[in-house]
Parts: structure tokens; sequence; C-alpha cells
């Protein structure tokens, strides 16, 4: 039977497909319970005319599958809690006058330069009873203290609603946080915080307090800071502490997810269960024994790592998988990660929209969909080590093929030695996972020996030199690859097409590859074309000034910039803009571009034009100049101020411009000017 006929993934996909309608449709609740009432009448009425007419009724299947389409749209709905009337979206809170808030931490993030960062839920505004999760920032100082989950908090704040990206093809942080469900923020000194209650009282609660008593016992043994924060990240399931240079040289490498709890770290646990637990089958019900056990580690293993989302979702997609392993029944592979998608989105539908869900269930896809052949169509080797390493090299492929296009959509690189990196980080990481669960273990029990200390600080210390070693290969690295949408659709075809072709190969697959790699350039050649427009653009940039001229897909930067390298604005509009060939130049007092003149004035406060008077005037660097007197000689069309100027500053020129009813784009506000 093929893998596509059995129901259960028919009914996954409908409800995925709900789901995703359920995003973007503006139909309310209302709507969805009442189709889905009627949908399910329908079912049952069909299911019960199949039973006494002992007949199939095709309509049965027809109606099943849109149920299922309507029970994502409507779990989806259900999830949306900006529909509860007391959450903090319906309060008129974005007037400038402070709320009282009363808080509850939920999670702490990476910390910024200059601040800690913290998800928290909302109480109470104004004494008022409250709901929603919101993003909180405490200003950093010498003593600051950290806040822990379930920590309870009040004070008195200005609520600030989250910042559309300043500059073209950027990511939006505004866009990510909404779709975990956080629409503002509060940015906040200590001091105006009081701690009303300091106790967990929820299961997030409780695993934190376990992860810092952890932490409190393994600060005992002589691990170094960064052993420490790779043994947060690798077990506890916290990332905070790694180091942007660390992150980046992972990331460089191919292997940087193996810093963040996922399936692959809880599939190679489920490995080392498996094999520590295979003499359980000797016995009666030893099978059972032995399900039981795999199933009661691995949700142990996610209370320790702080039971967040990714964890949740990889454990409980294991959960299923190991219970279908110890029965035997590998041919369902399929049936069972649809399974586990289907329960994971009917309780979490918003878990479809992150990226790690989607990693995650397309590598585990790629991997039992195109192992088995790799493995066994190209090569057998007969010497056992090969044979792991052939194991291992066809397990990073599939998994790699898997991802391959979803991962240029997001991440817009490419690292070439990404076999040559999983080839030694995933065995090791197999062995830093066993001898890590057992270092904690004993840290606990306070009878850790300084010979395990040292070999578990030099395997982390070896594993981040080689990875360093890889990332410093920066030939080796394809970055600022623009792949949208339609590349996706096309890419995954082409790899369905040819994994079918290996498999049984013949002249109509062939003809099939062959067109596949046509759309493949076609998408590409559309994606070009249809991106290809001029324009001139002032970028928001803190403390300096960039302004891009984009014609004919040639962009020139004039910037005061130290460099253009690795600068972020730069590479997201070349990505972002399907733009290859990039020129850069010194800051020019005066600009033309589609028959508009652009007078741009620095700190120097020069703004004498005899030959033409200006339609813009762009504002740099805070110059000492009268607003008012300038408005008067030249009578520009607009006004813009970039984000090398003072706030003061720009907020007294912005004052004047409404006084005089002229139009102002302050880029600190407004984001990147854009002139067509």
């Amino acid at each position: 039977m093929k893998p596509l006929n059995f129901n259960i993934i028919k009914l996954t996909l409908c409800l995925v497909l709900g789901i995703s309608i359920g995003e973007f449709s503006g139909l309310t609740i209302g709507v969805y319970v009442i189709t889905t009432v009627i949908l399910i009448s329908f079912l049952v009425i069909f299911y019960f005319f199949a039973r006494t007419n002992f007949k199939q009724n095709s309509l049965f299947g027809v109606v099943a599958f849109l149920c299922a389409i309507s029970i994502g749209c409507l779990v989806y709905k259900i999830h949306d809690h900006t529909l509860d009337p007391s959450h903090y979206t319906h309060f008129n809170l974005e007037n400038t006058s402070p709320h009282t808030f009363t808080l509850q931490i939920n999670e702490r993030l990476k910390p910024s330069t200059y601040y800690e960062k913290y998800t928290a839920r909302v109480l109470a505004i104004d004494q008022r009873k409250s709901s929603g999760t919101l993003l909180l920032n405490i200003e950093k100082n010498p003593i600051s203290k950290h806040y822990y989950t379930d920590d309870i908090m009040t004070g008195v704040f200005n609520f600030k609603t989250l910042s559309d990206p300043f500059n073209p093809y950027q990511f939006s942080y505004k866009a990510y946080l909404s779709k975990q469900q956080i629409f503002g923020q509060l940015v906040i000194n200590e001091d105006q915080l009081l701690t009303l209650q300091s106790h967990p009282m929820s299961l997030q609660g409780y695993s934190d307090r376990l992860r810092r008593y952890i932490n409190e016992k393994l600060s005992k043994h002589p691990f170094t800071k960064e052993q420490m924060a790779f043994i947060n990240a690798l077990f506890l399931g916290q990332r905070q502490d790694i180091e942007a240079e660390t992150y980046q040289n992972y990331s460089n490498a191919g292997v940087v997810h193996i810093l963040a709890i996922s399936g692959l770290h809880v599939g190679i646990l489920l490995m080392i269960l498996q094999f520590v637990l295979s003499p359980l089958e000797r016995f009666k019900h030893g099978k059972l024994v032995k399900i039981l056990g795999c199933v009661l580690v691995l949700w142990i293993f996610a209370f320790i790592a702080g039971l967040s989302a990714s964890v949740i979702r990889a454990v409980s997609m294991f959960t299923v998988l190991a219970v279908a392993i110890n029965l035997k029944r590998p041919q369902n592979s399929y049936n069972t990660l649809a399974i586990s998608m289907f329960f994971i989105l009917l309780i979490k539908p918003r878990f479809l929209f992150d990226v790690g869900f989607q990693l995650s269930y397309l590598a585990v896809l790629g991997i039992i969909s195109v192992q088995p052949m790799l493995y066994s169509v190209l090569v057998r080797p007969k010497n056992r080590l090969i044979r792991k390493l052939w194991e291992t090299l066809t397990v990073t492929l599939s998994a790699q093929l898997g991802i391959f296009p979803l991962s240029l959509f997001y991440f817009h690189k490419f690292p070439l030695l990404f076999l040559i990196s999983n080839l030694i980080i995933i065995p090791l990481l197999g062995f830093l996972l066993g001898l890590g669960l057992l270092v904690i273990g004993l840290a606990i029990l306070n009878v850790l020996p300084d010979a395990i200390v040292w070999l578990f600080g030099v395997s982390i210390r070896w594993m981040n030199q080689f990875v360093a070693w890889i990332a410093d290969r920066d030939m080796f690295v394809i970055n600022h690859i623009s792949f949208g949408l339609l590349e996706i659709v096309t890419a995954y075809f082409s790899i369905v097409v040819i994994v079918s072709l290996l498999k049984k190969p013949n002249g109509k697959k062939m003809v099939f590859l062959l067109l596949s790699i046509a759309m493949i350039q076609m998408a590409f050649l559309y994606r070009k074309q249809s991106s290809k427009h001029d324009e001139f653009i002032v970028f928001h940039k803190s403390k300096y000034s960039v302004i891009g001229i984009n014609e004919n897909k040639e962009i020139t930067f004039y910037h005061n910039l130290k460099s253009l390298k690795n600068e972020r604005i730069v590479d997201d509009y070349k990505t972002g803009s399907y733009t290859q060939t990039v020129f850069e130049d010194s800051l020019k007092s005066v600009y033309e571009y589609n028959g508009k003149i652009i007078l741009r004035i620095d700190s120097m406060g020069i703004y004498s034009v005899k030959s033409h008077k200006p339609d813009i005037i762009l504002l740099s660097n805070s110059p000492k100049i009268n607003l008012e007197r300038l408005i008067d000689s030249l009578t520009p069309e607009q006004i813009v101020a970039d984000g090398s100027n003072y706030k003061s500053y720009v907020a007294r020129w912005k004052a004047t411009c409404i006084k005089r009813k002229l139009p102002f784009h302050n880029t600190n506000e407004k984001g990147a000017y854009i002139l067509k």
C-alpha cells in the first residue's frame, strides 16, 4: 500500500489546510463553530447509514476531510488569545499615560546589550483582570538580578507596541512574536519593579527551579563558562549564554541545530534508551516495560529542558515513534509521523507556523523516505565501521535533502561542508548526550569524579574547536541566497522526482525530471524579473547615515560606516531584492533621482543652494540649523531625518514641520524612507 493512501495522512493534510485557512482568513470563530457542527452531524449520519447498509459511501470520506479542514480552522481560532475580552490588546494602552501592570514571568530570553529580556503573562492592568503575553525588557545595571519562571511582580509602566522592521527585507521581530501571540512590550528600569511572589506554581516553574539546582551542583566543579553555556543549551534548553561568535561558527559549519534541543537530540536519546533497555525484552511483559521506560525518560528529559514548545514538539513526535518502533510497525513510518503531527497540531495549531516544527518534520520525513534508498541502493559496505559511517552519512544527506529548500527560504545560506561537520558531530553528539546525562546525575548525587568532568569538558572543547575550524573556511559557505515560495514548491517537486527516479527509473520520470529543472529555472527568472524595481532609499541606521540607489539591479550604497562587510541592512537588501551587484561610495550633499532633487544637510549645517532648489531635505548628523528659516528659504516638499540625529533635535524638527504643515519622515519612527 502506498503511504499516501493512509487516511490519517489525508486527514492530517486537511487539518494543516484548515489551520492555514484560519491564519489567513478573516472569518469569525462563530462561522467555524457552525460549520464544524454541521459537518460533524453529516459525518455521523453517513457513518450510521454506511453501517446499516453495509456499504461504504464515498460521501463519508469527502465529509470527513471537510470536517478535518473545518476543525483546523476552529482550533486555530480557539487558540487565538486576542479573542478573550480581557486580553490586554482590548485595553486603551497606547496613550502616553502609564498603567499599573501585574505580571508573571514565563521565560527568560537571550539578553541584549542593554536589556534583560523575558516573556511575561499579564495578570492585571490597573487592578482589572487581564490576560495575554508580552515582552518585558529590563534595563541592565551592575547589580541586576535575574527573575525566574512564575515570579509575580507589579509596577507602573508605559506600554509600547512592537515596531515594524525599519529597513526593507529586514527580519520582522514583530511578526515573529505575533506568531507566539506577543503583541506588545514594556521597557522598564528594575527600580520600577516590586516582586510580590517568588516561588514556582506551574510545571515550568518547577522545571526552572530544577535547572537552577542542577546549575548550582555543576558550578562546584571546574567547568569553564563556555562549557556551562554548552551544558545549559544541550541538556537544559537554555541558550541565553551561548556567545554570538560560537553560535555563528555552528551556523556557518551547518550544525547550528545541535545548539537547540530538537528532534535530533531526542532521536539520539531514544536510540540510547533503546540500546540500554533492550535486555528487558527477555522478560515477560519486558517490551511493555521498555516502552514505558523510554517514554518516561523522554518526558523527564522534556521536563528538565524546560517544557518549551520545541522540546514538547520533539518529545511528542518521538513518543509516538517509540511506541511504533517497539510494536514492530516500521512499515507505517509515514502513518506514525502523521499521527504525531495530527495530535500535536490539534493541541497546538500555531506550531504549524513555527520554523522548528516545519524543519523537524521535514527532516524526519526525509530520513524515512530517502535514507533506506541511499543506504541500500547506492553502496552496501561490508566493513562494520564503514557501514556505520555510511549510515550516518546517508541519514545526514536525507535529513538535509528534506529541509534544504525551506532552510534556504528562511536562512539564505548553505554551508557546503555540512556533510563533513555532521559526519563528525552527530556521533560525538550521541557520546556527549550519554556522558552529559551521566555527569548531571552524578553531580546531583555529589559523586561526580574529576576524571569525568575533565573528559566531558575536553570533548566540548574539541567539538567547539572543530566547528570553529570548519566555520573559518568562508569560501565553503554560500551566503545571500534569494529563495522564495515559488522556488520552494519547484524545489520540493524536483526532490520528489529525483528520489522516485533513483528508486525506480523509467522514461516518464526522466521527462518529469527535465520538467522540474525547467520549472526551477522559470521560477528564478520570474522572481528576478518581478523583483526588478528602481528606488532611492534612506536606510535607518542608528548613529550612521546610509543611502542606497537601486537602478537596473545594481545598488550603490553611500555611507559613513566603517565597512559594508557583514552589515545586516546591506545583506538583507541584497538578498531580498535579488540584487547581485553592489557598489559603495562616500556620502554626497546632493542627489537627483526620478526628477527629484534631494539635499543632504550634515553637521556642518550648510545648505546654500544657488543653481536649483531641492524637493526633499535630508537631515543627518544633527545639524545645528534653524529649520523655520530653512523652510522659508528653500521651500522643500518634505523633510527627512535619518538615524544619525539626536532624538531631541528630531523631536524639535518634527514639531516645526507639524506647525508648518510640512510632511516629516523620521526613520526612527517610520523606518526607511523610500522614493520610487
